[in-house]
């Protein structure tokens, strides 16, 4: 092993030989896992899936729940120098199959509910020596998630180096295939060291894992607050209520929060009667009168900046009073710039293509090495967003650029171009633009503006997005017209769309 490697193995195993018996880890059934009993679990399983002929390099497809079987999963493939390949359990068959042909796994691990999404031809399973199934009694060819498993003598631990991939994470559906954004080790725990030092993390912490651990929000978060020493409970799929019970159960003191987890959270704890009083961090992204809410009823501080599951997690962040409407300051591990068109840097105040560069930002997307040269051009990652530099620092979001256009309704990224391939397969649609508008519960929403002559309804739009890709990606807004703004090269002109139907719509 390399004398200066750390990888996210290496922060359990410190972990568990710093404090054995402190509490690591509160399954979804409630029992708890110190250090050491969950560093020995880890090992079992990472002798299982060795026993099982996975190597270094070799992927791991995961389409589960969350689950401790699922947080356990991660360190065990790290110890290995296993990746895991986590999918959205709520994609649809055909996006669950176009991601299993970019993976290529050589190993399945998914919950019983997932089954009927798998590829029925088996495309791109060609590799697969493993198939485990997390919950429930296992079909025919799986074995018990619980059966790798293995007793006696530890596998031997291979050769694995920080800069090493620790997990691809689907990103970007711009090409309607999601990209796979290859993170580190060396960024993880780059990631965990700037988080737990900005938010003063220490090992009375506790993390309610409560996002899905396919998202780099849950998983950075848990694994930032267990590199500090504190503790994880795992919540298998959110409930308000019940997060209400754990965070006062656990006296747990963070939490992840996209739309509408928090203003959720604050409902239930009025209900319930209780004042959260343990919590004191809630990190993400929210409306401005919800996080004053959360400032006037508890004693959290709300935690905003600028990132992307490329970059690990955050490349700015601030307490969100320091500036309402900022994005924060570069952590101490980033630079940052806001450039023009040919990439140069622009005047204080002026709107451009946000840049980073540090020790968090993605090896680069999995296969797909054209797409690398032009992201990292000139020794930048091009986030694809736009933003600008007030006169003291801090980083302002504007907007994504129109080739990587997105919209976050609840958290999860929804890409305008995916949704317009959608509509277009309807013959009755001759054009589409698709963009986000406000929306009160879930932050942003979605609507469609389809060109057509006629025959087409907005619930048959709706249906047949929801019947083709992930439901959350449906618009909840559709308006028709006969023709679409178009620019002098014959495109649609986009901000002429949006500046002409977005006011039809209420927040």
């Amino acid at each position: 092993m390399h004398v200066q490697s750390f990888t996210v193995y290496d922060l359990l195993a410190r972990n568990a030989g710093c404090f054995p018996g402190r509490r690591a880890l509160i399954t979804e059934s409630g029992d708890a896992l110190t250090f050491s009993a969950l560093k020995d679990r880890v090992d079992a399983l990472a002798t299982g899936l060795a026993e099982s002929g996975l190597g270094k390099g070799d992927r791991v497809l995961v389409i589960a729940q969350n689950s401790a079987a699922y947080f356990e999963l991660y360190f065990a493939c790290a110890r290995q120098g296993i990746v895991p390949y986590p999918l959205n359990w709520r994609l649809s068959a055909d996006e669950i199959a176009r991601s299993c042909e970019r993976a290529r796994p050589h190993a399945l691990v998914i919950d019983e509910a997932y089954h009927e999404v798998l590829p029925e031809d088996g495309a791109g399973f060609e590799e697969v020596t493993l198939k485990a199934q997390v919950d429930g009694e296992p079909r025919a060819g799986w074995i018990a998630f619980d059966e790798l498993r293995a007793a006696g003598e530890t596998a031997c631990r291979p050769e694995v180096v920080a800069d090493d991939p620790f997990a691809i994470i689907p990103t970007a559906a711009v090409d309607v295939i999601p990209r796979g954004a290859v993170l580190t080790h060396a960024n993880v725990v780059t990631s965990n060291l700037q988080t737990a030092a900005a938010m003063e993390l220490v090992p009375a912490d506790g993390n309610l894992l409560a996002l899905p651990l396919f998202h780099i929000a849950a998983l950075g978060s848990g694994l930032a607050v267990m590199h500090a020493g504190g503790q994880n409970v795992v919540m298998p799929r959110f409930d308000p209520a019940e997060a209400v019970r754990l965070i006062d159960l656990h006296g747990l003191s963070f939490i992840s929060d996209f739309p509408p987890v928090l203003v959720s959270i604050l409902d239930q704890a009025m209900e319930q009667g209780s004042a959260i009083e343990s919590l004191r961090i809630v990190n993400g992204l929210d409306a401005p009168d919800t996080i004053e809410r959360l400032h006037a009823e508890t004693r959290a501080e709300f935690w905003s900046g600028f990132g992307q599951t490329e970059t690990t997690g955050w490349v700015t962040l601030q307490r969100f009073r320091e500036r309402p409407g900022a994005a924060g300051v570069p952590g101490p591990v980033c630079r940052v710039r806001v450039v023009d068109d040919y990439d140069r840097d622009v005047p204080t105040g002026t709107a451009g293509e946000i840049l980073a560069r540090g020790p968090t930002v993605f090896q680069g997307y999995f296969d797909q090495p054209e797409v690398n040269e032009h992201t990292f051009r000139g020794g930048w990652h091009h986030t694809g967003d736009v933003g600008r530099f007030d006169e003291d620092g801090y980083l302002h979001y504007v907007k994504r650029k129109p080739e990587k256009e997105l919209i976050k309704p609840g958290g999860e990224n929804v890409y305008p171009a995916e949704v317009e391939t959608t509509i277009m397969e309807l013959p009755e649609a001759s054009a589409v633009c698709v963009f986000g508008v406000p929306d009160r519960k879930w932050g942003e929403g979605i609507m469609a503006v389809v060109e057509t002559a006629g025959g087409l309804t907005a619930e048959q739009i709706i249906d047949h997005v929801g019947s083709r890709i992930a439901r959350f990606k449906r618009p909840q807004h559709v308006a028709f017209t006969d023709a679409l703004p178009r620019d002098e090269s014959g495109e649609i002109d986009r901000d002429a769309v949006k500046s002409r139907w977005a006011e039809t719509v209420s927040g």
